[in-house]
């Protein structure tokens, strides 16, 4: 996948484009990219996306800006993994801000990025004061077949969103989170070195770096973590997991994510791990002593591999019965 931030008018290669944050890259976000691919395929031009950073709404109104799903990092290996071919990384600020709608569409789609072929969501709106809509891109998309919208994807009635998602993290509904994605909610970031009070208490972690500290989600949690290892093989691990600010540990600290392995003892420090969230177990709270906090972390340990030995017997059961 070629991910390009700069386009020069007149030089640019014909693409078909579709445009949104695609925060999460949920089954939505997947429909419209199987849809653009398509459409791409038909017409012989590459299929590109359109993407901003950061999120419109950090640049324009901060205090209202949702928390990530994805990074930009984590964005992109979602959309190279459903096979895109190019993505466009607009610099989202006051200048990009007050680009006209009737510019957006001249220079930067039709000039610069060459757009042969537009898909776009019902609610899609553009330009300064986001006063583009659809009547005004059928007047420079005129021709039939060039523009495309694309409907809202439902599941169970309800309508697949970003937003769909971020309320089922905040409600602990991680399993409701996994179907509107098609995937387990994961956090990725690269190991650091922490405190080490964790390896003291007997429960080593493995200190997440967060490039975000506002996140979707907070609490105890069953978790799965995987990571490219110097074999260059995937390897994976099962663990239990602390995301928020360590309320027992220290006052007005930023969010960590503290991951503990199953029956894991080597050094990861520096590797970039991808933690799936498959089962909240509670909320974080503010324990009276440290000899408190370790007999909870004893019973968190428990409930995630009571968690594990249950999915797997699942799953076993599961095979058999397809045996």
């Amino acid at each position: 996948m070629r991910i390009t931030r700069h386009a020069t008018a007149g030089r640019g290669e014909p693409v078909a484009l579709t445009i949104g944050n695609f925060d999460g890259v949920h089954l939505g976000h997947q429909a419209m990219i199987a849809r653009l691919k398509r459409m791409a395929g038909r017409l012989g031009v590459a299929s590109c996306i359109m993407t901003f950073e950061p999120h419109p709404r950090e640049c324009l109104m901060p205090e209202q800006a949702p928390a990530r799903l994805t990074d930009l990092r984590e964005k992109l290996e979602l959309l190279a993994g459903y096979g895109v071919n190019r993505v466009q990384i607009c610099r989202f600020n006051r200048k990009f801000a007050n680009i006209s709608a009737e510019q957006f569409v001249t220079r930067i789609l039709q000039q610069e990025m060459n757009v042969q072929w537009l898909l776009i969501g019902e609610d899609f709106r553009f330009g300064a004061r986001r006063s583009g809509d659809l009547a005004l891109l059928q007047k420079f998309f005129p021709e039939s077949g060039q523009l495309e919208i694309m409907p809202p994807v439902m599941l169970d009635g309800l309508r697949v969103s970003s937003t769909a998602v971020r309320n089922a993290l905040v409600s602990g509904n991680l399993d409701l989170a996994a179907d509107l994605l098609g995937r387990p909610y994961s956090l990725s970031g690269r190991v650091v070195d922490g405190m080490k009070l964790a390896k003291k208490l007997g429960f080593p972690t493995a200190n997440i770096q967060l490039k975000h500290h506002l996140l979707p989600l907070s609490g105890i949690f069953v978790v799965e973590a995987s990571w490219c290892n110097d074999s260059g093989h995937t390897q994976r691990i099962r663990g239990v997991a602390s995301l928020g600010i360590r309320p027992t540990v220290l006052e007005n600290a930023q969010p960590l994510l503290e991951v503990h392995l199953f029956d894991f003892d080597e050094q990861i420090y520096g590797q970039q791990l991808r933690i799936d969230f498959l089962q909240k177990l509670r909320e974080e709270e503010k324990f009276p002593d440290m000899e408190t906090l370790v007999t909870q972390i004893e019973q968190d340990i428990d409930c995630a591999k009571t968690y594990f030995s249950r999915m797997d017997a699942a799953m076993h059961q599961t095979v058999c019965l397809d045996c």
